[in-house]
């Protein structure tokens, strides 16, 4: 079942970009129909480290990284994915 398992998600976004205001009410409602997810957000001009490590592109915001158990990159999207497209990726990593 697919609540039977954790997928960490790491999103990054800032104040000032538009897809990022687009995409908050999107992960919301994801949020709340798949409580399961650990989900953390990075602001990007407020976590630098975090921004570094990642190698996260200002014109590349929002970011989305699913990670795995393991804390290994599984993929990552940018822009304004639809909400089928994220529950599908969701889907399809959620043994890894």
């Amino acid at each position: 079942m697919l609540n039977d398992f954790p997928m960490r998600i790491i999103k990054f976004g800032a104040v000032w970009c538009n897809s990022c205001l687009v995409m908050r009410p999107r992960w919301r409602e994801i949020e709340l129909e798949h409580p399961y997810l650990i989900t953390e957000y990075f602001d990007f001009d407020n976590d630098k480290e975090m921004v570094t490590k990642y190698n996260i592109q200002k014109g590349k915001l929002p970011t989305f990284i699913f990670l795995d158990k393991g804390d290994n990159e599984l993929i990552r999207l940018s822009g304004e994915p639809s909400k089928k497209e994220i529950i599908e990726i969701i889907i399809k990593y959620k043994n890894c």
